[in-house]
């Protein structure tokens, strides 16, 4: 696929997350436009491109689920448990009961009994998108705010401090990305994990910071972004858990690695 079908790609996508209702019926159209051909052929493509615009629109599907299948050896369109933070197994449920149910409309997790172990290295690379598209949302909205609003009859992001918490944002989106593209194996996959996770949760504490009282509104968009992104750092286990994760299994290695090599270990 070239550029320019990429870009037609990411435009089509990105216009049917933002005109369809999330949930089953984003799944349903995800799946019309192709989702499971293009995973199943394409998959260091459709992964970063799919989970990191539901991030950046804000619109939640239960393809996650897909990718944890296929890496299985099973067909998409199910559901199985999968491990969340603090011990928990979950499902990202796809029927109408669990959206009628939910008490937010957010995505339907439900807590099940532990599950069979799967691999899990893509689930962690979509999901490491995916929190990388939510953290970029959120310094949108928030470079937005102080941009156009005043204080003191001055722009609020004339302000030294604003411009400093922003900048941290997005320096910690911009390494998350950067791990997320050099993410070789399943080492590399979780680091990748976690570093989106905390880049995500930088995010959402800074741009509320930024936000001030609006940001804490129904109105506002912002409180659905860091609700999404402290749902999405503890599927398949916290940017806390990946990282002791990590650090155990290079404690078993004879030699420590250069730290430009963990990604690709």
């Amino acid at each position: 696929m070239d550029a320019d079908e990429r870009g037609l790609l990411e435009e089509t996508l990105r216009k049917t997350m933002t005109t369809t209702a999330p949930g089953r019926e984003l799944d349903a159209a995800l799946a019309d436009l192709g989702w499971a051909d293009m995973l199943a052929e394409e998959p260091t493509m459709a992964i970063p491109v799919v989970f990191r615009l539901l991030g950046e629109t804000g619109a939640h599907a239960p393809v996650l689920n897909d990718v944890v299948l296929l890496s299985a050896g099973r067909p998409p369109g199910g559901v199985l448990p999968l491990p969340y933070a603090g011990g928990l197994w979950v499902t990202w449920a796809r029927d109408a009961a669990a959206e009628e149910n939910a008490l937010d409309p957010g995505p339907p997790l439900r807590c099940v009994d532990p599950g069979d172990p799967v691999p899990l290295a893509e689930g962690h690379r979509a999901l490491g998108w995916w929190l990388l598209g939510t953290g970029r949302a959120m310094l949108a909205l928030a470079r937005g705010h102080v941009l156009s609003r005043h204080q003191f009859g001055r722009p609020l992001a004339s302000f030294q401090a604003l411009r400093h918490r922003l900048a941290e944002t997005y320096v910690a989106l911009e390494g998350a990305e950067a791990v997320l593209a050099a993410a070789g194996n399943d080492t590399g996959a979780l680091l990748a994990k976690a570093a989106a996770g905390r880049a995500a949760l930088t995010a959402a504490r800074h741009c509320q910071q930024a936000l001030g009282g609006i940001g804490f509104t129904a109105e506002h968009d912002l409180h659905r972004h860091v609700k999404r992104a402290l749902v999405l750092d503890g599927l398949l286990g916290s940017s806390r858990e990946l990282t002791r994760a990590a650090g155990a299994s290079l404690l078993r290695l004879p030699r420590a690695p250069r730290l430009v090599d963990l990604v690709d270990l």
